[in-house]
């Protein structure tokens, strides 16, 4: 059964963000609040971890793993930021996008597209996120919460407890969190292509 802790969304406690860290590092997946819906959670590399998110999710490889950044320096370790794309990502981060770039050699083999060699990048617009992004001091492995069957990401830490309780290593109660999921903006090459309308605008991106 997963542990259960309790955090302040606006003043989240550095003891419990401090554990919830030694889990991540330790191989342990978490369910975890962001500005839109709630997301599965790893550490970058951990293959075990990786495959547990996508039998939890039913994903093939073909899927898009995103990794959570700090800023947008971070995503520049390990996405392909030309000046352009800088600029569109400067005016929108934080907030309720994810980014399809091209990855870096930084990224490990087992996130990327097969044949694309490209990766989701995403900085949030929440204090739980940034508190253990900032500690852990590299990007979180992440796939949204979204059930299979299901269209729309969990937004309440208890259902996620009831649901999926006994599969994860953690689950992180922030408060409930924003229905819909992210815009997914696929930046690789411009004009940017809409691949999923969400809750960031996506006017700016009609160029």
């Amino acid at each position: 059964m997963s542990q259960f802790f309790q955090i302040h969304p606006e003043n989240p406690q550095k003891r419990l963000i401090d554990q919830a860290i030694q889990i991540i590092r330790n191989g342990g997946v978490i369910a975890y609040p962001t500005d839109s819906g709630y997301a599965l959670g790893c550490h970058l590399g951990d293959k075990k971890a990786i495959e547990k998110i996508k039998w939890l999710r039913s994903l093939d490889d073909k899927h898009n793993f995103t990794l959570i950044c700090s800023d947008l320096s971070q995503i520049g370790t390990y996405a392909k930021v030309d000046n352009d794309v800088f600029r569109l990502l400067k005016a929108r981060t934080p907030g309720a996008y994810t980014f399809i770039l091209q990855a870096t050699n930084e990224v490990p083999r087992l996130l990327l597209h097969p044949k694309r060699r490209s990766i989701g990048v995403r900085v949030p617009d929440h204090r739980i996120t940034h508190a253990l992004l900032a500690e852990l001091g590299e990007p979180l492995m992440s796939v949204t919460l979204i059930p299979v069957g299901d269209t729309l990401p969990m937004t309440d830490a208890e259902a996620i407890r009831e649901r999926f309780g006994a599969h994860l290593d953690l689950i992180i109660d922030g408060g409930a969190c924003h229905l819909e999921p992210t815009s997914v903006i696929d930046l690789r090459e411009l004009p940017p292509i809409i691949v999923r309308e969400g809750r960031g605008d996506t006017d700016p991106f009609r160029i």
